[in-house]
Order: C-alpha cells, then sequence, then structure tokens
C-alpha cells in the first residue's frame, strides 16, 4: 500500500508536466524553434495562478495561467519576427525579464516583499476534494491523478485538433520549410508568434497546475523545468519514434511520465 501511494503520488506531477512536454515540443519539433521562454512562462503562469486563486477563483486561475505563458510566448515572438532577434536570444531575454516582473509579481499581495505564495488550500484540487468531501492523503493523491488526466486529455485532444485546421497545418508547414509557406502567401511571421503563443500557454498552464498541486508558488520553481522538457520530448521519441504532430505530442506526455518513474524509481531505491 505504502509503495503504491508513494508511485501514485508522482502521477499528477508527470501529467502536469506533460503539458509542459507538449509545449516543447510545439516549439523544438513543430515550429524547428529552440525556445528558451520556457522556465520564464512556466513560473509567470504559477505566480499568476496564485494570485487569482487567492482571490477565490482557482478554475479561472488555470485560465490566467494560460494567458500568462501566451504573452510570453507572444514577446519571443515579436523579439524574433519584427526585431529579428535570434531565437535562442530571444528566448533569453524573455526568461530574463519574466524573472523580474515574477519577483513584482510576487509583492502584489498583503504579505509585501516576498519570494514564494501559498494557495491556502484555494485550489481546484481542495475544491474537488470538497465537493465529493473527500478526506486522507492516500484519496488526495487520487483525486489530483484524476483531476490532472482529465485536464491532459482534454487539453490533447483540442492540441490534436488544431494542429488539423488551416491555422495549425499553417504552423506545421513553418516548421518544414518557411521559404515554402512564404511563397504561398502565408505570413510567416504570424504563424511563428501563434506557435510560440500555443506552445508557451501549455508551458504557463502546467506552471498553473504545478503550483496547485504542491500548493504554493516560488520564485524557484521554475528551474529545471527546461531540462525536464526536454528530457521528456526526447524519451517519447525514442518510445514511439519521429512520426507526425498527432503522436508526436502523445508521446512527449508519456515520456514524461516514464521519465517521472524512473526518477521515482531510483529516488525510491
Amino acid at each position: 500500500m505504502v509503495e503504491l501511494q508513494y508511485y501514485l503520488s508522482n502521477v499528477p506531477e508527470a501529467l502536469i508536466y506533460g503539458l509542459l512536454a507538449m509545449g516543447i515540443y510545439i516549439s523544438l519539433r513543430i515550429l524547428d524553434i529552440p525556445d528558451l521562454t520556457t522556465e520564464g512562462s512556466f513560473g509567470f503562469g504559477a505566480v499568476i495562478s496564485v494570485l487569482v486563486a487567492l482571490n477565490g477563483h482557482p478554475i479561472l486561475a488555470l485560465f490566467a495561467g494560460i494567458v500568462a505563458g501566451a504573452v510570453a510566448g507572444a514577446i519571443t515572438g515579436l523579439l524574433q519576427t519584427k526585431l529579428q532577434v535570434h531565437p535562442v536570444l530571444a528566448g533569453i531575454i524573455t526568461m530574463s525579464g519574466l524573472y523580474s516582473i515574477n519577483l513584482v509579481c510576487y509583492s502584489l499581495t498583503e504579505k509585501g516583499a516576498t519570494t514564494n505564495l501559498s494557495y491556502n488550500k484555494i485550489t481546484i484540487f481542495e475544491k474537488v476534494k470538497e465537493i465529493f468531501a473527500i478526506r486522507g492523503q492516500f484519496e488526495t493523491s487520487v483525486v489530483k491523478s484524476v483531476v490532472s488526466l482529465i485536464i491532459v486529455i482534454v487539453v490533447l485532444s483540442l492540441i490534436i485538433w488544431f494542429f488539423k485546421t488551416h491555422i495549425g497545418l499553417c504552423i506545421r508547414a513553418t516548421g518544414d520549410n518557411p521559404d515554402m509557406v512564404r511563397a504561398s502567401s502565408i505570413n510567416v511571421d504570424r504563424t511563428k508568434i501563434i506557435g510560440l503563443m500555443l506552445a508557451n500557454a501549455l508551458i504557463g498552464l502546467a506552471g498553473a497546475m504545478a503550483s496547485q498541486s504542491v500548493g504554493y508558488a516560488d520564485i524557484n520553481t521554475a528551474n529545471g523545468t527546461l531540462i525536464y522538457g526536454l528530457a521528456a520530448v526526447i524519451i517519447g521519441e525514442a518510445v514511439f519514434g519521429k512520426r507526425g504532430a498527432t503522436i508526436g505530442m502523445i508521446s512527449a506526455v508519456v515520456g514524461s511520465i516514464v521519465y517521472k518513474i524512473i526518477v521515482a524509481f531510483v529516488i525510491r531505491e
């Protein structure tokens, strides 16, 4: 029972970081852009989420995290396309700027200057427990796993559908051959910006959900998320191979789960 509870406690994080891996997959594999905005948009999504949740709106906080990530992606995209900044440097600039912005956001509550904020149990997971009158640590892990799984499935389905639409196909074509897309009278700059906004929106959502899962957000919450996401993408491709966007998205989530299970097993042993 203890073993099961231990591994089950790692499932929500694995699923949540699957959203992060999906975002990195979009920028790295579909757009073919090495986007380093990840840690900035993840942390931005986390702090915006906690600020909204503390006003009594934990569900709205998730959407706030999505918007925060999308804004970060838009800034990176504009730097790349309008100012002709190198993609790597554009990501670094946005990520560095967001670190300062995040520090300001943490000081917007009554606590004043601080580097961490607690949700005070105002999270989507606590709301579900309250609705169904669920008690106990093991049951909490189950609730987090189920809620995270539902959200990941919904988001994954929407993303797969999106990449089959006209604009989604344009984004995929831009990553494959931007010159051909430009010759077809498609605005390449616009598709790149939209693609980066979508990728970082997923990362912002992952930051919001991760912070709600642990019950707090910290200025260092996003440290190491880029490495985790890259590892998940690589592991997923090792399992499924390099295929289309649909399989790629699924492989990113599976890679996150496999990676987290391996880490949990090594720590346990």
